[in-house]
C-alpha cells in the first residue's frame, strides 16, 4: 500500500513539472519524425562531371545512365579532363568520368579501353562509394557489348525489399529514445531531490530502500511503454513500416532495456551529489554504450578487442534483438539469447540500485 502512494507521489512530481510532460511527449515524436531522414548511411547526391571523348551511341548511353541515377547529381559534360579536374579542385564536383576516344570501336574490336574515374578523396567514403557506383554503371552498359554469352544475376532482398535505410534505422532509434528517456530522467530524479533537500524528508520515514527505489523505477517503466507505443504508431503512420514479428517481443525488449537504464540512472544518482556530476557521468557511459553497440556500424567490423565489449553491452543485445523481431520477423527462439542477457543485466542493475541507496538516519 505504501508503494502505491510513493508511485502516486512520483507521478504528481512529474505532472507538476512544467517541462517533463512536454519532453516525454515531444522528444520521441521529434526523433521519429526527423532522425530517420538524416541518419542515413547511404551516399547520395554525388556531383559528377563527364568527359565524353568518344561521342558514340554507347558513350551516350553511359552518360544518360549517370544522369538518370538517383545517386548522382549530373553537373554536365566537360570538354577536357583538366576542366573536370578543376571542378573537383574547386569543390564544384565530387567525381569525374572520362570516356576515352574510340571507346565503342575498341570494344567492338575486342580491345579493353580504360575508362578514367577521378574522385575527390578528401571524403574517402564518398569518393570510394561514388567510384564504385560509376564502375557499376559503366560495367552495366559495357557488358552486353563484351560478353558473347548472356548471363543474369538475380538478387532477392528478403527483409528490406526496397533497400530503404529507414527500415534499418527505425528500430535503432527505439533504443536511443529508450536510453535517453529512461536513463537520464531517473538519474536526475534523486539528485534533484538531494539538491532541494526533499530527500531528507524521505530518509526519516520508515519507507524501506526497496519500496523507495521501486517507486522511482515503476513510473519510468510505464513511461517506457508509452514511448514505445508512440514510436510504433509513428513508424506506421509516417513511414508505413510495421513490425514483422510479434509486437509482444518488442514490448518485452523495451521493458528490459528500460529496467536496465532506469536502474543504471538511479545508481549514478545515488553516487552523485550534484545534477551536473550526474549528467556528465551518465553521458560518459551512454556515449560508450551507444557507439560500441553496432547501431551505426557492424560490430564485426570492430577490432577484436573492441568487439569483446559487446558481450557486456546491453545496447548491443537490444539492437540485435529489436532488428531481428522488427525487420526479420523473428520469434522467441531467435532472440532468446538476447532476452536472457538483457534480463541478467537488468537484474544486476536493479539489485545494485537498491543496495547503493543509503538512507541517512
Amino acid at each position: 500500500m505504501m508503494l502505491k502512494y510513493l508511485i502516486q507521489k512520483e507521478f504528481l512530481q512529474i505532472k507538476r513539472n512544467s517541462f517533463l510532460p512536454r519532453l516525454i511527449l515531444v522528444f520521441p515524436i521529434m526523433i521519429m519524425c526527423v532522425m530517420p531522414w538524416v541518419m542515413n548511411m547511404e551516399v547520395k547526391n554525388i556531383v559528377v562531371d563527364v568527359v565524353d571523348n568518344d561521342h558514340s551511341t554507347l558513350s551516350r548511353r553511359i552518360v544518360e545512365g549517370v544522369a538518370s541515377s538517383n545517386y548522382f547529381l549530373f553537373h554536365g559534360q566537360k570538354g577536357s579532363y583538366e576542366s573536370a579536374l578543376h571542378d573537383i579542385e574547386e569543390s564544384k564536383a565530387d567525381i569525374a568520368l572520362v570516356i576515352p576516344p574510340h571507346f565503342s570501336r575498341d570494344l567492338a574490336n575486342g580491345r579493353q579501353p580504360q575508362v578514367l574515374i577521378a574522385a575527390n578523396a578528401v571524403n574517402g567514403t564518398k569518393g570510394a562509394i561514388g567510384s564504385s557506383y560509376l564502375t557499376q554503371i559503366v560495367t552495366t552498359h559495357v557488358a552486353p557489348t563484351t560478353m558473347s554469352v548472356s548471363s543474369a544475376v538475380s538478387t532477392l532482398n528478403l527483409y528490406n525489399k526496397h533497400l530503404d535505410y529507414k527500415v534499418f534505422m527505425i528500430p535503432a532509434l527505439f533504443a536511443i529514445i529508450m536510453m535517453l528517456m529512461c536513463g537520464f530522467l531517473p538519474t536526475l530524479n534523486i539528485v534533484s531531490e538531494k539538491e532541494t533537500g526533499t530527500i531528507e524528508q524521505m530518509n526519516v520515514t520508515p519507507v524501506s530502500k526497496w519500496s523507495f527505489i521501486m517507486a522511482k523505477l515503476i513510473p519510468y517503466w510505464l513511461i517506457a511503454l508509452f514511448i514505445i507505443t508512440v514510436c510504433l504508431l509513428l513508424s506506421w503512420a509516417i513511414y508505413g513500416i510495421t513490425c514483422q514479428g510479434s509486437i509482444v517481443w518488442v514490448y518485452v525488449l523495451a521493458m528490459l532495456l528500460a529496467l536496465f537504464f532506469s536502474s543504471f540512472g538511479l545508481i549514478v544518482s545515488n553516487y552523485s551529489n550534484t545534477m551536473q556530476q550526474a549528467i556528465f557521468v551518465m553521458w560518459f557511459f551512454v556515449v560508450i554504450l551507444l557507439l560500441l553497440s553496432g547501431l551505426f556500424t557492424p560490430t564485426r567490423s570492430m577490432p577484436s578487442w573492441a568487439y569483446l565489449t559487446t558481450y557486456v553491452n546491453p545496447m548491443h543485445y537490444f539492437i540485435d534483438a529489436i532488428r531481428t523481431v522488427f525487420v526479420r520477423g523473428g520469434g522467441f527462439a531467435d532472440i532468446a539469447h538476447q532476452i536472457g542477457a538483457l534480463a541478467l543485466f537488468a537484474l544486476i542493475m536493479g539489485t545494485w540500485a537498491v543496495w547503493s541507496y543509503r538512507k541517512n538516519s
